[in-house]
């Protein structure tokens, strides 16, 4: 390989590897968890309205809270299972 190339592959990497990092931060930002637990409270919400089932405002934060847990869970069952 000459060093053009080897120059190039470096740089597709380096590319690669930012997108990477990216895309980890993303997996594990608040923004993220916060948008899906509002996507969720939102959906369990209008379920539970269009359903009848009172309170709706209070009863859809079951879900939401679920979730968030699972988020907070995840790092500690990571780390419990050697990863």
């Amino acid at each position: 390989m000459d060093k053009a190339s080897l120059e190039t592959r470096l740089l597709e990497i380096e590319a690669r590897n930012t997108r990477v990092e990216g895309d980890k931060s993303w997996e594990t930002s608040f923004v993220r968890r916060g948008t899906i637990a509002g996507i969720t409270y939102v959906c369990a919400f209008t379920f539970m309205k269009l359903m009848g089932l009172a309170p709706a405002h209070i009863g859809a934060f079951v879900p939401v809270g679920g979730y968030l847990l699972s988020t907070l869970g995840l790092p500690f069952v990571r780390r419990w299972a050697g990863y």
